[in-house]
């Protein structure tokens, strides 16, 4: 299958990239290298040295004759964007090309409206570009089970039925978004959705929870195809910062009561439930939504997670509790569905000690490139 995978030098993108190739897919990547200009941005880093897309791919070519072409390029200019269709006529357009960080987008007005720019824009033009030139295409899209929020009933894939006034209907879940990124990601599922309603597209809605891990098999082959390890306040999850704070002797940093609940995955199981979608495509005209996510806990059973693994290391950690940032409910209820992926056949990677054990090996070998200064949040939605 000719797949084209957009955002493919990215934390979820690279792996997804190699794993589709080693499948036996015709890969293409396309990106326009943001996240290495966030980097520079913000004054950050990876803790894994990290080469450029053009090295990685021309290793991966090397170790396993599998080529992998790459288009340097931003899905906001159209022109480069039909011309990237003309030349690789996708059956399937994995979406990851959006920035993805919820404090990124709070920073201020002009991150809040790239963010929506950035994000809506490069949307609707896939989109069209899918219309006008690969009707038959399939949209694998990068969702987000932040779009849902925490409300006080179960959270569906994506409908759910709904009783009112003695009438039945099943209409689109309630979405409660958290911030203007997460804002951005509903937009788009709702202009996905109105696109198959008038134009007969067939896309996936993948509502993915947060992504933790470092290798999958194909990261795992050469130094040069290791994957990304996120840690700032603004682009590291609350797991990684924890296992960054407690490689370099720094409390693990709780926000608020540590109540937060969310959904996570192995990235392992990403790019698993990419392949999953690719090879079960939508039906024409279908907008489908599956919850990305095999496991879900609070911050505080993170924090403690990460606190006996560094102990057992010889790692001296202490949890301590920070006013939490976010405008965000810390005390809820949290019941997803996640079954249509299983049903497709995706066995789970859960959340182990030998996982954690894992990722905290790594981070000590690197931690000499951590920039202790960005550990701490430094971003508010006040």
């Amino acid at each position: 299958m000719r797949i084209v995978v957009a955002g493919g030098d990215g934390f979820c993108g690279w792996p997804t990239a190699l794993h589709l190739s080693n499948q036996g897919h015709e890969v293409s990547i396309v990106d326009n290298l943001s996240r290495r200009k966030w980097d520079d941005e913000l004054h950050s880093n990876s803790v894994t040295p990290i080469a450029s897309l053009e090295d990685r791919v021309e290793k991966w070519k090397e170790l396993t004759g599998k080529e992998i072409k790459t288009f340097i390029g931003d899905l906001n200019h159209y022109d480069f964007l039909r011309e990237v269709f003309r030349q690789t006529e996708p059956e399937a357009f994995v979406h990851f090309a959006e920035q993805r960080s919820a404090p990124y987008s709070m920073i201020d007005r002009d991150h809040a409206v790239f963010t929506q720019q950035n994000n809506v824009i490069g949307n609707l033009n896939v989109l069209y570009a899918i219309k006008e030139l690969a009707p038959e295409c399939h949209l694998i899209k990068l969702g987000t089970m932040g779009e849902y929020g925490a409300p006080n009933i179960d959270i569906e894939e994506g409908y759910i039925e709904i009783e009112h006034n003695g009438r039945k209907d099943v209409l689109p879940y309630p979405k409660q978004p958290g911030s203007f990124y997460h804002l951005s990601k509903v937009h788009d599922s709702h202009n996905i959705m109105f696109a198959c309603k008038i134009w007969g597209i067939r896309a996936t809605d993948l509502n993915q929870g947060i992504v933790y891990g470092l290798h999958t098999n194909e990261t795992k082959m050469d130094p040069m195809l290791v994957n990304r390890v996120d840690y700032d306040g603004v682009f590291g999850t609350a797991l990684n910062r924890f296992l960054i704070q407690a490689a370099t002797g720094h409390d693990l940093t709780v926000y608020g009561s540590g109540k937060q609940t969310r959904s996570f995955l192995n990235i392992e199981d990403t790019v698993r439930c990419v392949q999953i979608a690719a090879e079960n495509p939508a039906d024409k005209g279908e907008f489908r939504v599956f919850n990305q996510f095999t496991e879900y806990f609070s911050v505080k059973e993170l924090a403690d997670k990460v606190q006996k693994i560094a102990k057992e290391k010889g790692l001296k950690t202490e949890i301590a509790y920070l006013e939490n940032p976010r405008i965000e409910p810390e005390d809820h209820y949290y019941h997803a569905v996640n079954t249509r992926l299983r049903e497709l056949g995706l066995e789970p990677h859960l959340l182990t000690d030998e996982v954690l054990h894992d990722i905290l090996q790594t981070v000590i070998e690197h931690k000499d490139r951590v920039i202790k200064e960005n550990v701490l949040p430094s971003i508010t939605w006040k």
